[in-house]
């Protein structure tokens, strides 16, 4: 056990024993995201490194504390990359741009929810289970852990999953940690499928409102198109095409629409993934909340919207909810709500879980953090 590893796995031995809450911190550039902050800092950023990489089995090991954008530019050098598309949120910006289709433009102001400079960690990503654009048609961060170690609530360094695509033994506990905010434990380090990057892409534009836009994105599901990612907002929907050369061309015949440029995409999916679109600048009183529903759920009509995911992630600007409002909003639709951003969280950031969920989660954080000193609060109040 090196030096960083022994120190902070000290640090949890101490708190376990005294009952002294901790706040698991990478970057800090996702402090904005989950119910509240609550602890001592527990710094993540001395785990540094990539482990190993083997860019012919498509596999990345990496410590926990190891800057985002570095391990991206290491991929990049050999034609792969993470297909979710992690957001960095704070650690990366795009400079401004002209208007992209329905009023979507690239760079904006830094976030108020997010530290200038913070800088998004491996860590960090897998813990808040975020994804970009793609995540619809590549699937999401859980998907692509193979493996981690964990150092749990009594000090203990556990290992689960391992470093090929093919792990059957056991419970899938590595992907357990996807989105667990680090309230199960403080990871460590995690082993990450990666793909090669598409040879061909292409963003096309199509005027449509928000119902025959849901409705031609459904169709188009049904289809054997390369589709990679799509946002809709203020009459207009932007598609991204990502493949092989001659799937993307035939795609563009057959879908129609005008080619954006290819410079402008860049931008525009950019300022999607990292929130610097000005979609999502939000005024005094105002709160971004994220709806997960079914694809094929018509237009809500709650409030300004964003659309991405195919029709199933929808992002909405409203007034700050009430304590009762949060389930409200999903009053006429199956699906779940998030508080994303807002600057009071007293109505409660994630939708309550179901009892029979709600018990087993429970049971889980007993059995990896028994003294409850995990990021206490970060998922639910009283957790």
């Amino acid at each position: 056990m090196d030096t960083a590893l022994q120190h902070i796995t000290e640090r949890v031995r101490q708190a376990a024993a005294t009952a002294t809450p901790l706040r698991i911190r990478g970057g800090g550039s996702k402090d904005f995201y989950g119910q509240s902050l609550q602890g001592e800092v527990l710094d993540t950023r001395p785990l540094q490194g990539i482990v190993s990489y083997e860019p012919s089995e498509l596999v990345i090991t990496v410590r926990a504390g190891t800057p985002l954008a570095e391990v991206e530019a290491v991929l990049a050098g050999k034609g792969q990359y993470l297909p979710f598309e992690p957001p960095h949120f704070g650690s990366r910006r795009e400079p401004p741009s002209p208007p992209l289709g329905g009023g979507v433009r690239a760079g904006g102001q830094q976030d108020s929810g997010t530290a200038a400079g913070s800088v998004a960690t491996i860590g960090g990503m897998v813990a808040s289970g975020l994804n970009g654009p793609a995540r619809a048609s590549v699937g999401a961060v859980r998907d692509y852990v193979l493996g981690l170690e964990l150092l749990n609530g009594k000090a203990e360094l556990l290992t689960f999953g391992g470093q090929v695509m093919k792990n059957v033994a056991g419970y899938d506990v590595s992907r357990l940690m996807a989105g667990a905010m680090g309230t199960l434990g403080l990871i460590t380090e995690v082993s990450l499928k990666v793909l090669p990057r598409a040879v061909a892409e292409s963003t096309l534009v199509f005027e449509l409102d928000e119902a025959r836009a849901l409705g031609q994105l459904n169709q188009w599901g049904a289809l054997p198109l390369p589709v990679n990612a799509s946002c809709w907002h203020e009459g207009a929907l932007m598609v991204r095409l990502r493949g092989a050369q001659a799937a993307v061309v035939a795609a563009q015949k057959s879908m129609g629409g005008t080619v954006m440029d290819e410079g402008q995409a860049t931008l525009l999916w950019n300022a999607l993934r990292e929130q610097t679109a000005p979609f999502f600048q939000l005024a005094e009183g105002e709160s971004l909340m994220r709806l997960s529903v079914p694809d094929t759920a018509p237009p809500l009509g709650l409030g300004p919207t964003l659309i991405e995911w195919g029709g199933a992630q929808r992002w909405l600007k409203l007034p700050l909810p009430q304590r009762a409002g949060m389930s409200a909003v999903l009053d006429n639709t199956s699906g779940h709500a998030t508080l994303f951003r807002a600057a009071d969280k007293s109505a409660g950031v994630f939708t309550p879980l179901a009892a029979p969920l709600d018990r087993i989660t429970r049971e889980l954080k007993k059995q990896f953090d028994p003294a409850g000193i995990f990021n206490r609060g970060r998922l639910y109040p009283d957790f």
